[in-house]
């Protein structure tokens, strides 16, 4: 039996990862004392930085369309040095790929902000991709949301991003595994191979995701996802953004019983 490139003999991922395992998170929140609000993430070789400004009054004509509810203006970008292959990037803000995802993070975030308590104001979130190896998007998603915590903006949900993505396999025994039922928190090296990835953007609670739905962005190199697939693949990636939440949700209590106990946490050393 032939064996997919991304897997191994084990039934493992690439990086020996099983299917439904999520790369290592690392959080740190304040990391950006000039901003409002910042997070520094790291999801597996994925790091992003956002800080948060606001809310403020808008700049220009942009806030007097809307007097009812705030503005969420939203811009994405990625460094020059940010591809983890070593390939540089010519223009880290304004293309076409930035812009797309700064109008899809943008949708995100007003879903979850309390919108119409800042009336006439504007909350600008900045995210810089600083090292790219796969969910990108996701991982700007998760840190965003903390960002806006961390910034003492009231937020209705966590905005949790995770990618699942459909292997396409060479034998119909694969196809009946689980690697080959999708594969959670893709990878570069996972999204580049044949078939489809999927980054969901969910607002999930503690029985599972909310009623205000989800945001599904997919991406694949021509590929096409049966519709008979795509529920096996919400439940799992579903299950994969509530793990996160849990992981993120811990990384926000823990900041905040540092940030009012700090005695207890700053100890000298001896």
């Amino acid at each position: 039996m032939i064996e997919p490139d991304n897997t191994d003999q084990n039934g493992l991922r690439s990086d020996g990862r099983r299917a439904l395992e999520l790369r290592q998170i690392r959080v740190r929140m304040g990391v950006f004392g000039q901003a409002d609000g910042s997070v520094y993430i790291e999801q597996g070789n994925t790091k992003i930085l956002v800080t948060v400004y606001g809310p403020h009054q808008p700049r220009g004509s942009s806030g007097r369309s809307n007097t009812t509810k705030g503005i969420v203006n939203c811009q994405y970008s990625m460094a020059v040095f940010s591809f983890s292959s070593g390939e540089r990037k010519r223009k880290p803000r304004g293309d076409r790929k930035s812009q797309e995802r700064s109008l899809q993070l943008k949708h995100a975030m007003e879903a979850i902000i309390h919108l119409e308590l800042y009336p006439r104001s504007q909350i600008d979130i900045y995210v810089e991709a600083l090292q790219v190896d796969g969910s990108e998007y996701c991982a700007s998603v998760n840190a965003a949301t903390l960002a806006l915590i961390d910034a003492g903006i009231p937020i209705k949900n966590y905005a949790i991003g995770c990618t699942i993505t459909s292997i396409n396999t060479l034998s119909s025994e694969e196809e009946d595994s689980a690697l080959g039922k999708g594969v959670l928190d893709a990878n570069y090296v996972e999204e580049c191979a044949p078939g489809v990835t999927l980054s969901v953007v969910a607002l999930p609670n503690s029985d599972g995701m909310s009623k205000d739905g989800l945001i599904v962005v997919a991406q694949g190199a021509g590929q096409r996802l049966h519709l008979s697939q795509f529920e096996s693949l919400k439940t799992r990636v579903l299950g994969g953004c509530q793990d996160i939440k849990t992981i993120l949700d811990h990384a926000v209590r823990q900041y905040l019983t540092e940030q009012s106990l700090p005695s207890l946490f700053h100890v000298a050393l001896d």
